[in-house]
């Protein structure tokens, strides 16, 4: 619902911009448009070097995953934003995958192009947009298994969020998986620590339906570069858990378990069960991603997948500040918005608690310094709410914004030396 949530926002991005705006599926569940009067997130014009910091003995560190990179100063899926990610200190990057006419994988965060790319302004392909269904959700766009890996190399990236830098639209080429790869151990060799690579098998009962499967082809590929094994720095990640079952069968390598969220109790900040994974949906399958969070659902994720990583509104909750006559969350900072700023959080050290003690590891998404972005108890602070998270018992984060996630993980473990 989460993913749902932010397409419906993507339309209206299109609708109202003069670029078509793809916005991602793990934004706020409250998808409002950035206040106007914020300024974009300014890209840094230095980079900080990797963190000199050690973990603390006998303490866990939680793991820092560039989200597409450095997504928060630089268009996704971009070699550029992957690097840039690096450079700030993330120990992961994210590469979406999706797939291509002519079977390469490539990184995008959609397998609808519309708003990550300059696609639109290309007269040559106006001719392939369309409307179909993802995942049961009609979309009107371009869709990236209507182009060969020629036509994808002709495109360029765009920033897809408007409220951030817009400056580097249609600098950047859209990267294969195995650029992506080749960076990551390049850059691993040049700064002399490890770099991992946490791929997402993007709508894969989608792109099973179109005869282009992800899961065997990836696979190929981490063999290739020797990251097919128990100790490779890999984690696949995907909502379906059919996937990660088949792909169980046929690797070593770490899973992790997504788990979307949608709508939530306001008074309580209590999450809905109004949210199904995709595959369930096809074979009929009863229940809700609230059933793979329970004790007995956690026990059937270890069975296969290393990692649950559910969206991180159901491991800290969002609580109104106030609730309005509608009944529903109402404005506190007085922005004329509600947005995340206008909730206080609440920690649901429960699920922490029951997920590590079936044996599995805790990842949450996605970390974002916008102050609107902000629950009302990190007071505009972005370290506020990653120390949060670490106290809880966190084991890896999802971050637009790297360099802020490395900072707070310094301070923490500063703070516990």
């Amino acid at each position: 619902m989460v993913k749902l949530l932010y397409a419906a926002a993507l339309l209206m991005a299109v609708a109202s911009a003069g670029s078509p705006k793809q916005l991602c599926p793990d934004d706020s569940a409250t998808p409002v448009p950035a206040p106007t009067s914020k300024s974009p997130v300014p890209a840094p014009t230095t980079v900080s070097p990797a963190p000199t910091t050690k973990p603390v003995p006998g303490k866990r560190r939680t793991l820092i995953v560039g989200h597409r990179g450095a997504s928060g100063y630089r268009p996704d899926h971009t070699i550029e934003s992957y690097t840039l990610a690096i450079e700030m200190g993330a120990d992961y990057i994210e590469p979406d995958l999706v797939i291509t006419k002519d079977g390469v994988l490539i990184a995008r965060h959609e397998p609808n192009i519309i708003g990550t790319t300059d696609v639109s302004s290309r007269p040559e392909f106006a001719d392939r947009k369309k409307t179909i269904k993802v995942d049961g959700v009609e979309e009107a766009g371009f869709f990236v298994s209507d182009f060969t890996l020629a036509e994808i190399k002709t495109l360029r990236a765009i920033q897809p969020m408007a409220d951030r830098d817009q400056s580097f639209n249609g600098k950047f080429l859209i990267p294969t998986f195995e650029e992506v790869i080749e960076l990551a151990q390049r850059k691993a060799k040049e700064i002399g620590r490890p770099i991992g690579i946490y791929p997402e098998t993007k709508h894969p009962t989608y792109h099973q339906q179109l005869g282009l499967p992800l899961e065997d082809k990836l696979l190929a590929t981490l063999t290739k570069y020797g990251w097919n094994d128990a100790q490779a720095p890999v984690i696949i990640q995907s909502f379906e858990p059919t996937n990660l079952r088949e792909l169980r069968k046929k690797t070593k390598v770490q899973l992790a378990q997504l788990v979307d969220g949608g709508d939530w109790d306001p008074k309580t900040g209590t999450m809905f069960a109004d949210t199904r994974p995709y595959d369930w949906v096809v074979a009929g399958r009863n229940g809700t991603n609230l059933d793979l969070l329970t004790p007995a659902g956690l026990k059937e994720v270890a069975s296969y997948a290393n990692i649950v990583a559910p969206w991180k509104r159901y491991l800290v909750n969002a609580v109104a500040g106030k609730i309005g006559e509608d009944g529903k969350a109402a404005d506190v900072n007085g922005d004329g918005k509600v947005t995340d700023a206008d909730y206080k959080m609440v920690p649901n050290q429960k699920l922490f608690d029951d997920a590590h003690a079936a044996g599995l590891k805790v990842h949450t998404w996605t970390f974002r310094d916008e102050s609107y972005r902000l629950g009302l108890d990190y007071k505009g602070d972005p370290a506020e709410e990653y120390i949060q998270f670490f106290k809880l018992g966190l084991d890896g984060l999802f971050s637009d914004h790297a360099k802020s996630a490395v900072e707070a993980r310094n301070k923490y473990e500063q703070s516990l030396a």
